[in-house]
């Protein structure tokens, strides 16, 4: 299955571009490259076997037991025919019985592919359909074999009480350029979209990590949806590095119950995304208190949840971290050291180990000089594949340049960029979110950006309501404050955008629903206040 762009062609570049891009690009650093995934695990399996490998409440299991039973599970799976290349979907509630699952898939040189039980039964079959998996390994097998019987995909039931443990460790087949794992983000298409990891993408992911310590000392907080990328950070981060991983109970998000969690599992790096961040800095701040190094990222961070972190836990313990499923989680990270400044967006800083970042104008072809708006592409060993059959989207998103002298592939990423003159970068916006609405074009991260600078938003986000092809600009803002009109914020924006930019509709809401990998649920919030008369406020 063919997944890789193969179009090449040369960047023109000034000087100046091309040495500031040289400068931010000279990341490599030594790391086991020709390791997979299994191999880094059994490696600290072997060193540290009665070290803590995963925590959940009371419950806690050692690198050996840990390791033993993914050995027990891998030989099960292998009588079943799982090998080299088989794709088997997991679909297990966050415990350590998901470690489990997910270890022993790779032991037999497998791929794993993470699925949600509550997704809809339409887009599970269609992954699994996708993904061509053979295997589903659940612990809520009879619910799941009802729901896929069309989709040919044996369901096996995995929990405490099924596993059966194996001291010896089987011949892993898999290469650094085997697939890992495949991880499904939304297309805008409405069919998701599958993204091949590498073991190589994983290793370099949480190896000698730039933008925070991951050791042995590591206590890693495991509160994603193993659907999501951060997931692969969180999991992998610890278990890669001899660390534990502190796993969140299979429930939703309690804003105190977190708190409780990290605190009793001495955690001490995390990665949020920006929702939930912003969440627990208005609602919980003690809760990251202890934490020594505070990894957030997602979506772009507002500078008044950042300024308030930064003056409740200091200096050296935030990091503003960017990165596409398609480059492996994260592709570049920014210490915020000082507070931002008013009118300026939070730095994205410059790409993590092992990786490199160009910003490119003119369609991909030349490379762009500081303080120019280009699309950020990155490179390196975190790139994914491409696309699971989808070789359409694969050649327009995964391309060949040759920059300065040396050929690069490259993922372009949609997302805007620029360079600051010391070389960080600022992330610009989306390309698709510039809006087309009366003839004008619209950046909807720069109306955000202005309703955030209003002292009492706490949160907000815009959105584009099609009404049979007529479409405005709404607003949604969660208030700091009671007694909050609409009214002044649309005055605010008046004072600052043009006209035409002004949300026709700003609604007041109690907090954002959120889709299950923490960002805000912008479809969610436009069906609930679709009726402007009963449930907003109609700014004409």
């Amino acid at each position: 299955m063919r997944t890789e762009g193969i179009d090449t062609d040369v960047v023109t570049c000034s000087e100046a571009a091309l040495v500031i891009h040289q400068e931010i690009n000279r990341t490599a650093a030594p790391y086991p490259r020709n390791s997979n995934v299994v191999e880094r695990f059994e490696f600290w399996a072997d060193l540290r076997p009665d070290a803590s490998a995963v925590r959940q409440g009371e419950r806690t299991l050692s690198y050996r037991r840990l390791n033993h039973l993914a050995n027990g599970l891998a030989r099960d799976l292998a009588a079943q025919g799982v090998r080299e290349g088989t794709t088997v979907a997991v679909c297990v509630a966050r415990s350590p019985e998901m470690l489990v699952a997910l270890l022993g898939v790779l032991k037999c040189g497998g791929t794993y592919v993470p699925v949600d039980v509550q997704w809809p039964d339409e887009r599970l079959r269609a992954v699994l359909d996708d993904a061509g998996c053979e295997l589903l390994l659940s612990d809520q097998a009879p619910l799941l074999e009802k729901r896929t019987q069309d989709a040919g995909c044996r369901v096996v039931q995995i929990g405490e009480e099924t596993l059966r443990p194996l001291d010896t460790n089987p011949v892993c087949p898999a290469g650094p350029e085997n697939i890992a794992c495949i991880n499904f983000t939304s297309g805008s298409t409405g069919r998701a979209k599958g993204v091949p990891i590498f073991h190589r993408g994983i290793v370099r992911l949480v190896h000698g990590a730039s933008y925070g310590p991951l050791d042995e000392h590591s206590r890693v907080l495991q509160v994603t949806p193993v659907t999501f990328d951060i997931a692969t950070w969180e999991i992998w981060g610890a278990l890669l590095n001899g660390g534990t991983s502190v796993m969140y109970p299979a429930e939703p998000i309690q804003l105190s119950h977190l708190d409780r969690v990290i605190k009793e599992g001495g955690v001490n790096i995390l990665l949020l995304t920006t929702a939930l961040f912003n969440s627990v800095v208005d609602e919980a701040p003690e809760a990251l208190d202890t934490v020594a190094t505070i990894t957030s990222g997602g979506e772009a961070h507002s500078h008044r949840h950042m300024t308030k972190a930064l003056e409740r836990y200091g200096p050296g313990r935030v990091v503003n971290l960017y990165g596409p499923t398609e480059c492996t989680c994260i592709g570049t990270w920014f210490p915020v050291d000082e507070p931002p400044r008013e009118g300026v967006p939070l730095p994205i800083g410059r790409p993590i180990q092992n990786t490199r970042l160009y910003v490119l104008a003119d369609d991909a072809g030349r490379l762009c000089e500081p303080g120019e708006v280009g699309e950020i592409c990155l490179a390196g060993d975190g790139l994914a594949a491409g696309y699971l059959n989808r070789p359409d989207l694969t050649r327009a998103a995964f391309v060949h340049r040759r920059i300065g002298g040396t050929r690069e592939r490259l993922y372009r990423t949609g997302d805007l960029g620029s360079l600051l003159p010391n070389g960080d970068v600022v992330f610009e916006g989306r390309l698709d979110d510039q809006v087309k609405i009366n003839s004008f074009r619209i950046e909807l991260g720069e109306i955000t950006h202005h309703l955030n600078s209003h002292p009492l938003v706490k949160q907000s986000c815009v959105a584009v309501r099609d009404n049979r092809g007529d479409k405005s600009l709404v607003a949604f803002v969660v208030p700091a404050g009671p007694s909050v009109s609409p009214a002044g914020f649309r005055d605010h924006l008046a004072s600052k955008l043009p006209r035409y930019m002004v949300p026709a509709q700003i609604h007041l809401c109690d907090s954002f629903p959120l889709t299950p990998n923490g960002k805000i649920d912008r479809r969610a919030l436009l069906a609930a206040h679709a009726s402007s008369a009963k449930s907003g406020e109609y700014i004409p």
